[in-house]
């Protein structure tokens, strides 16, 4: 199997999400087990208010991250034409170190597939802004 390079790839062949949803705004890293994005907060983001974007943004942060690599590895296996279904997610665990991300921040997220089997993913995910950890959670993925 050839591996399409990274450089073919653009945010939107990885990841259904477009417009103000697209929060993912650059890969630094990307395998079939784990992705490293930086993220650029941004006041058009939702849950923006007068303080910044609130915290809980960080789940939707670490399922997009998490999306990068189930969506490099889709392209791998299924060619870069293949169908972009998005994932059903849940929270297993969250940890939030941070009330309110500042406009401006430049948040490095994380996500590790720590299980995967057939259309099931678990993952591990952190988020650090200023080289200081500011979220750690667990998701479950499951794609219809």
């Amino acid at each position: 199997m050839n591996i399409l390079p990274l450089s073919h790839i653009s945010l939107e062949d990885l990841l259904p999400h477009r417009g103000n949803m697209l929060l993912v705004s650059e890969i630094l890293e990307v395998d079939r087990q784990h992705a490293l994005a930086i993220c650029w907060v941004d006041k058009s983001w939702p849950l923006a208010d007068e303080n910044g974007i609130s915290s809980l943004i960080l789940v939707e942060l670490a399922a997009q991250t998490a999306g990068v690599c189930n969506g490099w590895d889709r392209i791998q296996t299924k060619g870069l034409d293949s169908e972009k279904m998005g994932w059903l997610v849940g929270i297993k665990k969250a940890d939030f170190f941070i009330d309110y991300l500042p406009f401006g921040g430049k948040i490095l997220s994380r996500a590790e597939n720590i299980y995967s089997f057939s259309n099931l993913r678990e993952v591990s995910c952190e988020q650090h802004l200023d080289n200081t950890l500011i979220g750690r959670m667990t998701l479950q993925l499951f794609q219809a």
